[in-house]
């Protein structure tokens, strides 16, 4: 078993490393988005309108509150990966795409599917979630 979690060690890191890059690119993005130096024109403020919310203090606060937990799981994976920030991130990343379904669901269909990627970051999760465990379980 041991040269089983062995051989899976480069990929479990690599996983590891996009899901860091995620979270904390998203939440870069949305603050330049926020501010108006992403060349997005306020794309977050403009999504949340089509999904009805066209007031600009419920904007920010959503946006902002989105923004924060992408730093933190970013800054949570980087700097304490293991089984809660892997669980924390499964659990907000399915929040977060239900309520992009209930403002969006046209979101699943876009050509660019940014709520389609979802479903791989989950299987990325969960699979770091169990090789955690495994590993824990060895190590015991």
């Amino acid at each position: 078993m041991p040269e089983l979690r062995k051989a899976n060690e480069p990929a479990t890191s690599f996983m590891h490393a996009s899901l860091v890059i995620v979270w904390l690119g998203t939440a870069a993005v949305s603050a330049l988005d926020y501010f108006g130096l992403s060349g997005l024109n306020h794309e977050g403020a403009r999504l949340l309108a089509d999904g009805g919310i066209s007031d600009s203090s419920w904007q920010a606060a959503l946006i902002w509150s989105g923004l924060l937990a992408d730093l933190l799981i970013g800054l949570a994976l980087l700097l304490r990966p293991g089984r809660a920030s892997y669980f924390v991130a499964l659990f907000m990343m399915a929040a977060m795409t239900v309520i992009g379904t209930a403002l969006q669901p046209t979101l699943w269909l876009h050509p660019l599917g940014p709520l389609l990627k979802n479903l791989p970051i989950a299987a990325m999760l969960w699979f770091l979630l169990q090789t955690h465990n495994a590993t824990q379980k060895l190590e015991s």
